[in-house]
């Protein structure tokens, strides 16, 4: 009886010693949630979307006995284009006394009417736009508080390291001042959403209304925007790194367009073939494929083939890497690269050039335009006919559509050919840019996806 209850009490101490020691190894976020909330806000906004008529357009003018019958029908619906205001919800936080706060270009996008609530005080305030940054889903607005307003410290992003424990606080669902923990459980990650992608993952909860919010690490400081969740997805949110968003400040601050820096070459991954044939213990890096004529690289007399394996003398991890890195940097700013050429390794210093404005990666072969409206095209090359079975000779092929875009929500999908823009003909890439250039908010396409024709209406 003494040896079972001697064996019982040993089994009761390790539970309870397993339980301590588990509950020790959690993050008390108590100071950090009071710490941060007060500088979290609620933004609601108002945004008036175009939709087109299907019923308007029609050409009855074929001198038939119905056109005034059919014209006089069709009036009765309404005009060409339908307008209706859409309300919207997410989270943004200050940095600034004077009332500068940080949120999601997507969050304040078209917005007719932005208010900001602050989560301490309740206070309502009208907030005006002052800079954006569509390209990285950054924006920066401003309201004028009655007296100075607590703010956030901008940590470094660079520093945080998978594992880390990190807190989001946002709105998510309306719910205002929701904090979640987790963890940092990748970096730099690729996941369609623009050219500068370069996210930091986490399993703290994310949901709708969070976008715009912080993620901080245990001492209150930013080192995240939360932005993007995956659909359906559970413990996957993904973070814009505060270092990029410190980078553009002064831009945003001015109200002007951010500049990046531009090198002017396609790259493609170092496999690990390539890298064993080279000598190296790892696949980190990049391979030139081509260089751009009258570029940063031309100049500098980089070459096909070179392989770019650090900026600055810090080694490149992917290359996925580098078109985020170089946009980091200010153009006019000079940088060394560590490459290998003909297996030698050496270090070639480039003046930066400026990133183009509508500039997207090559896709399949042909050079691809990024418009404003959530989407890029390309010319029709044999590649592209081939990946997506594409039939027809003139006409722009859909590339690419920005998840969570307009493009995205009414259906456009890569492999769609535009034949048609605002009713103009659309033969090839030129014709696309020249009709895109003279359109405004809302574009009508003229698509064919297989052997239909489907008529579409996107709005900015």
């Amino acid at each position: 009886m003494f040896k079972r209850l001697k064996f019982s009490a040993i089994i009761v101490v390790f539970v309870l010693m397993s339980v301590v020691s588990y509950a020790t190894c959690l993050p008390d976020v108590r100071d950090v949630a009071k710490k941060v909330l007060p500088a979290v806000v609620n933004i609601s906004t108002t945004q008036v979307v175009k939709y087109q008529n299907p019923f308007s357009g029609f050409n009855f003018d074929q001198n038939t006995p119905f056109d005034f019958f059919f014209k006089n029908f069709f009036k009765n619906f309404g005009p060409p284009v339908i307008k209706r205001k859409v309300h919207a919800l997410g989270s943004g936080f200050i940095i600034s006394k004077k009332g500068y706060i940080l949120t999601n270009y997507h969050v304040i996008k078209r917005a007719t009417d932005i208010r900001v609530t602050l989560l301490n005080s309740g206070d309502v305030y009208e907030a005006k736009v002052v800079g954006t940054d569509p390209k990285a889903d950054i924006a920066l607005i401003k309201i004028d508080p009655k007296e100075p307003l607590p703010t956030l410290k901008l940590g470094d992003s660079d520093k945080i390291q998978v594992g880390d424990w990190v807190v989001a606080v946002g709105n998510p669902f309306g719910l205002n001042g929701t904090v979640t923990v987790g963890i940092i459980s990748a970096k730099g990650r690729v996941i369609g959403e623009g050219p500068f992608d370069h996210f930091l993952q986490t399993d703290a909860a994310i949901n709708p209304g969070n976008s715009g919010g912080p993620l901080v690490n245990m001492k209150g400081e930013v080192i995240g925007i939360n932005t993007a969740i995956i659909a359906n997805g559970q413990g996957i949110g993904f973070a814009i790194p505060i270092n990029m968003v410190k980078n553009e400040l002064p831009y945003l601050m001015k109200g002007e367009k951010v500049k990046r820096g531009y090198l002017g070459v396609m790259i493609q991954p170092l496999t690990s073939e390539a890298a064993e044939s080279l000598g190296l213990k790892n696949a980190h890096g990049a391979i030139i494929s081509q260089v751009f004529k009258n570029t940063a690289a031309y100049k500098a007399g980089l070459k096909p083939g070179d392989i770019i394996i650090s900026v600055n003398g810090k080694p490149l991890k992917s290359s996925y890497d580098l078109p985020y890195i170089i946009s980091s940097f200010r153009p006019g700013t000079k940088v060394k690269l560590g490459i290998i050429r003909d297996k030698k390794r050496m270090t070639v210093e480039v003046k930066l050039g400026e990133r183009p404005e509508n500039l997207s990666a090559n896709y399949g072969g042909g050079e691809v335009y990024k418009t404003d409206y959530g989407f890029s095209v390309s010319n029709i090359t044999p590649k592209l006919a081939k990946k997506f079975g594409i039939k027809v000779k003139r006409g722009v092929v859909i590339v690419s559509v920005k998840r969570g875009s307009f493009a995205y929500m009414v259906g456009l999908k890569p492999g769609d050919v535009v034949v048609k823009l605002n009713y103009k003909p659309i033969r090839n890439l030129a014709d696309f840019e020249r009709v895109i250039k003279k359109a405004k908010d809302v574009i009508f396409l003229d698509v064919i996806r297989g052997n239909a024709h489907i008529f579409i209406t996107i709005q900015k």
